[in-house]
């Protein structure tokens, strides 16, 4: 079970860095509290899945789930550039 919180974490982290994006800086109230409620979620699932799966492992899993997961949504969704840079 512990697996399957730390990969809805991942996905909670997609969400947050999404919707602070369209948060526009926190100025927009919608997208800035789907990021506080994402990031809240998201924090406590790992927390949660850390219980059993070691620091190392649950963290590299977590934070890679949502840098690739958040680098694909700018490309697909809000049109970034695909370079190397």
């Amino acid at each position: 079970m512990s697996w399957i919180y730390l990969i809805l974490a991942g996905f909670l982290e997609i969400v947050w860095a999404f919707s602070m994006k369209q948060s526009a800086g926190f100025t927009r109230l919608t997208p800035s509290i789907i990021t506080i409620v994402a990031m809240m979620a998201s924090f406590w699932l790992l927390a949660i899945a850390m219980r059993s799966i070691p620091l190392g492992t649950a963290y590299v899993i977590w934070t890679g789930i949502g840098a690739i997961g958040a680098l694909i949504v700018g490309i697909v969704f809000l049109s970034e550039a695909v370079t190397p840079m």
